[in-house]
């Protein structure tokens, strides 16, 4: 019978199969977060040329076996380097900014208050001149039945995601 003297560095190094296999997961998750990204994107970010050029590869994949492979050795270079700057920049990257976050409270705000006021269409309208006052007034008298009449807010959602839409496009000219 062999006995092993394990030190204490040996059991600090210590990783159990579970979480290795999430630590990788993860990394498959990071890279999958990388092909999304624009190639302009990836340039910006510095990546290693071995990790770019796997990047680069899956993105022109199309069939399924063949991007979850591709995936999985993009995870084992992610291993083999310090990964630690990749995923702060692609966390920036898919983290939205605080100008967005405003543009999309403001499109609420505007939503609460074309919803309880009739001349805020006009004001709406001019602020943003693109909008359709026509189709706005429409989606605002759908919403308001849907409420009155306890169904589902099928307009209201679609008055959100317009203005949303004219709010944002209206934000990222202005920049």
């Amino acid at each position: 019978m062999v006995w092993h003297n394990f030190g204490v560095e040996e059991e600090d190094d210590f990783i159990s199969k579970t979480q290795r296999k999430k630590r990788m997961t993860a990394l498959q998750d990071v890279g999958a977060s990388l092909v999304k990204l624009s190639d302009e994107q990836l340039g910006r970010l510095g990546l290693p040329e071995a990790l770019l050029e796997a990047v680069l590869k899956c993105k022109r994949f199309t069939r399924h076996e063949a991007i979850r492979r591709q995936m999985q050795y993009i995870g084992k270079i992610m291993r083999n380097i310090d990964s630690g700057p990749i995923l702060e920049q692609v966390a920036r990257l898919e983290a939205p900014t605080r100008r967005d976050t405003a543009l999309f409270h403001a499109a609420e705000k505007w939503r609460d208050e074309l919803l309880e006021s009739d001349d805020a269409v006009e004001r709406f309208v001019h602020e943003f001149p693109g909008a359709d006052p026509q189709r706005l007034r429409g989606l605002i008298e759908g919403a308001r039945r849907e409420k009155r009449g306890s169904r589902p807010p099928r307009s209201s959602r679609e008055l959100f995601h317009v203005l949303n839409a004219i709010v944002q496009d209206h934000g990222r000219r202005q920049s």
